[in-house]
């Protein structure tokens, strides 16, 4: 397997500066093929450059070109056949059986977003038409529908190197938003983002795109991302990462004479309650159910159930002993790189070592490089509400068991949680809709007697929620509203016909759904 290394920047290729970096597989810690190098400020303004400039070609574009655009782009992927999930899997220490799932979830995405952009009302075409005979002064004919922002810089997660990354749902809403794309490859999976890098350009050159539609830049310094963000041509920003990074990146849009939007997903600790009416029947089979959830990924998912809320009694603690039967069962597996390892050790010591935490058990030791020991802890609502530092999310198979003495704590912990992406509850029923409720006013999303971990690609889903967890808890990153991260609503009045897009034609042309003078409709305006 080869690899050149390089930017790709539109059409070309580049490699100006001489310092280098490599990748290492975390279940050896031995080097990985390929050298690739670290972007100069020169090619990082070339690329934006190029961006730039496609820009406005990329208005004259279809929906349905886009669409086409997006259809090769995973067709592209699919061709990269074992090659690509090998790379993904020795960069990352995470199975090939994982990433026969991503690259799936990756190209589901990919299609699902043309099929979106096909359709087209997507755009949310608002129309009201001119009314010369109103009193006291007549209306104008407006016209409002979504447009590009422009310029988007994507980075590129390390715990999903297929649907997070250089091809993942940022990207995809992005394109399909007809905003040109740059990404900075993960520093972690530099081989696995060039393949995929490639297939978009590939696609790029076959659907007769611009050139600048998409390039590829790599590096390991905070710098270069730094200077994307920067860049006076970026338009906006998609990021998946920890709340360190994502915090450097918003507050390096803040600061710019112009500021930008950054959507940044930045983890979450995922409150999960069981209320005792859940624990009555299948405590085993739901206790078995939690420590794989906790354990999946090894953990690394931002919607692992990292804080576990339940009310104290004897059915919670026989529940209890179930839940560490199983984590002290659980294996151990490689983390992502050895950074996050360390990072989860210092978590796990961290909250073991503060006063009134118990590490309860941990599971099976592992003998590789990079490997993540299950922890199960536990502590009173009193010592959780007492100390911040548990509510920081510590990114592994672990989680913190909050025995609360009864529901009116549970809520009362509840309303003291950061912004989470998600907040699930067992046993709920309607005497508990005021639960519900507070669990709602810190997540993006509510599960009901099931497992956060894993989110569905669809039209529906909400993956976002109030800060830390995401800077805009608004908008979502996965899902066909992805898109609506990437544009800005554009007015036209009493706008001459030639110049209206198709979207806001008398005609309609493309049979979409439009808000015409307060009614949907898809007819044409006569």
């Amino acid at each position: 397997m080869e690899f050149h290394g390089k930017q790709r920047l539109g059409s070309d290729l580049a490699a100006e500066n001489a310092v280098s970096f490599g990748a290492l597989d975390p279940r050896t810690n031995e080097p990985l093929p390929g050298t690739f190098h670290e972007a100069t400020l020169h090619e990082i303004t070339r690329a934006m450059e190029l961006a730039a400039s496609a820009t406005l070609e990329l208005r004259a574009y279809s929906g349905g070109q886009k669409a086409d655009l997006l259809d090769s782009i995973a067709s592209h992927i699919e061709g990269l056949g074992e090659t690509l999930l090998e790379r993904a899997s020795q960069e990352s220490g995470l199975p090939i059986g994982r990433f026969q799932g991503e690259r799936g979830r990756t190209c589901a995405q990919l299609r699902m977003f043309a099929t979106l952009l096909r359709e087209g009302s997507w755009v949310d075409a608002r129309i009201d038409t001119a009314d010369a005979q109103r009193s006291p002064l007549p209306r104008p004919d407006t016209r409002r529908m979504a447009r590009a922002l422009g310029p988007v810089v994507v980075f590129g997660a390390s715990n999903f190197p297929l649907a997070f990354s250089v091809a993942g749902g940022d990207t995809a809403s992005a394109l399909a938003a007809g905003c040109p794309v740059v990404v900075k490859a993960h520093p972690k999976h530099p081989g696995t983002s060039e393949l995929v890098g490639e297939a978009i350009h590939a696609a790029v050159v076959d659907t007769g795109f611009p050139s600048g539609t998409f390039s590829l830049i790599q590096g390991e310094s905070v710098d270069v991302g730094l200077a994307l963000v920067l860049d006076a041509r970026t338009r906006a920003v998609g990021f998946t990462g920890s709340l360190k990074g994502g915090r450097a990146l918003f507050d390096a849009a803040a600061s710019r004479p112009d500021p930008i939007p950054v959507y940044a997903e930045m983890g979450s600790v995922n409150p999960t309650v069981f209320l005792p009416r859940a624990l009555e029947h299948d405590a085993a089979v739901i206790a078995k159910g939690l420590v794989q959830s906790i354990t999946m990924g090894v953990g690394q998912f931002c919607t692992n159930p990292g804080v576990v809320l339940t009310v104290a009694g004897e059915t919670t603690e026989h529940f209890l002993h179930a839940v560490a039967d199983a984590m002290r069962e659980a294996a151990a597996h490689p983390m992502l790189h050895s950074g996050i390892r360390e990072s989860y050790d210092e978590g796990i010591s961290r909250h073991a070592a503060t006063a009134g935490v118990d590490l309860v058990v941990q599971g099976k030791k592992g003998e590789g490089h990079c490997d993540g020991r299950p922890a199960l802890l536990r502590c009173s609502a009193a010592t959780f509400l007492a100390e911040p530092v548990l509510q920081e999310e510590v990114f592994g198979p672990c989680t913190i068991v909050v025995v609360c003495e009864d529901r009116a704590r549970v809520a009362q912990v509840v309303d003291n949680l950061e912004g989470q992406l998600t907040g699930t509850i067992f046993g709920a029923t309607a005497e508990d809709a005021d639960l519900v409720a507070r669990i709602e006013a810190r997540v993006g999303r509510v599960v009901f007697d099931g497992f956060p971990t894993g989110v569905e690609v669809c039209a529906s889903m909400q993956h976002g929620g109030p800060y830390p967890a995401t800077t805009d808890a608004r908008t979502t990153s996965v899902g066909t509203a992805a898109i609506e991260r990437f544009v800005r609503p554009v007015c036209y009045q009493n706008c001459p016909s030639a110049l209206l897009p198709e979207e806001l034609q008398d005609a309609n042309p493309l049979g979409i759904w439009r808000l015409v003078d307060g009614h949907r409709s898809r007819d044409d305006i006569r």
